[in-house]
């Protein structure tokens, strides 16, 4: 599920960017926190897949010119419906039934407001001589009758918020913090921050900025400093304060308040193959300028180290450690305490019958890294000297990379790869790119189903996971609460009943006449409820088994499925380039969410639009073939490259 921050007009970066950050530190866990412009809020699905919107400090009018009528609609719809919100000091303004600020001066802003969550008055600014473009600290006063694990009080950062006048006037409102200074808006109560419960959903509106950190507050003008030194000596009490606001809404909070973001671990290049890891190298000695171990590519520095050896001292900090290991050895659990590599390799061998496999042989790595996928990406000049099939994996991606550069942390459980294919540019067609990523996909999820299989894949018990491909390249899993052993085959479009457990992307670059592409995946594998993942469905799917008398299936193991991961898509590659995707089309469409879904398509012109159904896809370059349910036109189509749901920016290419 999402949380979205809104980032369009009337924002700035400074105030997205304070939202996002702290939201993070709360919910990465269990969320992915999202910044959404007013086009997604207005024109997209959002509220379906979306547990929290929050909208963050700014200039309230322009909010309302951008929101008023429809945008409000969707906004109080979905939080009647069970959705919860945030506003913080613009946002407090914006969601209230009335705003005033700054009556009877230069800046006044008067009206009344469409939401209406709160059933009163948000006036300010509400501290006493606060002028405005520029800021102070606001204490607060907090009720812990309704948020008993909070501090007693904490400081916010405050830029001109309102209070909330006549709080105690209305029953179904609930004072969480009160400021504990003086104010100049004439209101006992001195309501800084409220609660409500609105139809079915939950409501948080802030006059101050409890979402601000002093540490994204470093580079400010000199008369700001003691507000950031006031703020920093306080900083823990407002951390424990938003994750009680967070909790009152309902959402799941991580307990840990500090800064969780793990430091970058050594990489481990290692292969039991004898020769493997020698020849990478010596490779990259023979031909890049490394000194005392140390190497600048584009995006990283680099220590080397093989076997035992070690970088200065001064570079441990400072550069991406990668140990080679050439022995031959395996590095065993000892070293590498969340991830047995000597199991990876062994189920490997065995599936691939002791033969060297093209793809894994050689494995990198690492408990915690910023992106399995961005380490290759963005350092081009150790990239090419890295061998075809270099499979890369982690327990821990700091900055896991997802389909229209969204990056988010992916903790324990999740099972992130990224297998490199290298292949001369003369030898294959553009369409080869593209359709890679649906036979690498489709690789993904059969091998998630013949989990615990040998060399034939033949099903063990797994094969009745309720696996479905999202095109392109998500892959969703029926919830366990649908699920039976009656369940649907041919689930059509009851999406609704799906949830996303794993995905993957392809990305492509040209070096020297070869291509290097890049085929990453990651995948739910024991993540903690609510996340959903394999062994949440897979409990369930046990508990059937027993009522049948069949024998519970082991959990899913990162280490084994990685190993059906790297042989499936070897499996598949192999096929693939002989026949390209057409041979695979047939089991495509077995395991994909659309035969005969219905779908609105944009047309050139504005406001042009046709509905169709989904027949398949084109095997040359993956897009979709629509049938106009008017016309009986056939259509390809393409995704816009802006839409937030995939199905809802769809437009057609050409006519067949």
């Amino acid at each position: 599920m999402n949380v979205l921050v809104y980032s369009g007009p009337g924002t700035t970066s400074e105030s997205v960017k304070h939202c996002i950050d702290s939201l993070r530190l709360h919910l990465s866990k269990y969320y992915a926190v999202l910044p959404v412009n007013e086009t997604v809020l207005l024109d997209e699905p959002w509220m379906r897949k979306t547990s929290l919107l929050v909208i963050p400090g700014g200039t309230e009018l322009s909010y309302c010119q951008v929101l008023n009528g429809y945008g409000n609609r969707k906004i109080r719809s979905y939080v009647t419906k069970g959705g919860k919100f945030m506003g913080f000091g613009a946002g407090g303004y914006y969601a209230s039934s009335r705003c005033e600020f700054d009556v009877g001066g230069p800046l006044e802003v008067t009206g009344t407001r469409e939401l209406g969550f709160y059933p009163g008055t948000c006036k300010g600014p509400a501290l006493i001589k606060f002028k405005y473009n520029s800021a102070k600290t606001a204490k607060l006063a907090v009720n812990n009758s309704c948020l008993p694990n909070a501090p007693k009080s904490c400081f916010n950062y405050y830029n001109g918020g309102g209070a909330f006048l006549d709080s105690s006037k209305f029953g179904d409102v609930e004072v969480l913090a009160r400021y504990d200074v003086e104010t100049e808006v004439g209101d006992k109560m001195k309501a800084a921050i409220v609660y409500r419960k609105v139809g079915k959903g939950d409501v948080i509106l802030s006059g101050s900025h409890p979402e601000c950190t002093p540490n994204n507050l470093q580079n400010v003008e000199k008369k700001m400093k003691n507000v950031v030194t006031t703020l920093k000596k306080h900083d823990r009490d407002r951390k424990l304060f938003l994750r009680e606001l967070l909790r009152k809404l309902g959402l799941r909070v991580c307990e840990d308040i500090e800064n969780t973001t793990p430091e970058i671990t050594p990489l481990y290049i290692t292969s039991p193959f004898l020769g493997h890891v020698s020849k990478i190298w010596t490779d990259l000695h023979n031909h890049l300028s490394i000194k005392d171990g140390i190497f600048e590519d584009r995006n990283s520095t680099f220590c080397f180290q093989k076997d035992t050896l070690h970088c200065r001292e001064e570079h441990s900090t400072s550069s991406r450690v990668v140990k080679f290991v050439t022995s031959g050895d395996v590095p065993t659990t000892k070293s590498t305490p969340h991830f047995d590599i000597e199991k990876y390799f062994a189920r490997l061998c065995q599936l691939s019958e002791n033969t060297v496999p093209e793809l894994g042989s050689v494995l990198g790595y690492a408990e915690v890294i910023t992106s399995t996928h961005t380490i290759l990406e963005q350092n081009p000049l150790w990239l090419k000297h890295l061998p075809h099939g270099l499979t890369l994996t982690a327990t821990t991606q700091i900055a896991g990379r997802g389909r229209g550069n969204n990056v988010w942390l992916n903790p324990q459980g999740v099972l992130p790869a990224t297998i490199l294919f290298k292949i001369p540019q003369n030898e294959v067609e553009p369409s080869f790119v593209i359709t890679l990523q649906y036979v690498c996909g489709l690789a993904l999820i059969e091998a998630i189903l013949r989990y615990g299989s040998g060399p034939d894949g033949a099903g063990v018990g797994y094969e009745d996971m309720p696996l479905r491909i999202k095109w392109p390249n998500d892959i969703y899993m029926l919830k366990p609460e649908f699920l039976d052993f009656d369940h649907e085959e041919n689930p059509g479009c009851e999406e609704e009943k799906y949830s996303k457990v794993a995905g993957s992307l392809l990305g492509s670059q040209c070096i020297d006449g070869q291509l290097y592409l890049l085929w990453g995946g990651g995948i739910n594998v024991s993540n903690e409820a609510p996340i959903m993942s394999l062994n949440v469905v897979l409990t369930k799917l046990n508990e059937l088994r027993k009522g049948k008398n069949l024998p519970a299936l082991p959990a899913y193991q990162l280490e084994l499925l990685l190993a059906h991961i790297v042989f499936t898509v070897n499996q598949f590659y192999s096929i693939f380039k002989q026949t390209g995707l057409s041979s695979f089309l047939p089991f495509y469409y077995q395991r994909w969410l659309h035969s005969n879904q219905k779908v609105v398509v944009s047309g050139h012109s504005k406001g042009e639009s046709r509905t169709c159904i989904i027949k398949g896809i084109t095997p040359n370059y993956g897009l979709l073939i629509a049938q106009d349910v008017n016309s009986h036109d056939v259509l390809h189509l393409q995704p816009d490259g802006n839409s937030f749901d995939l199905f809802k920016g769809l437009v057609y290419k050409k006519n067949t």
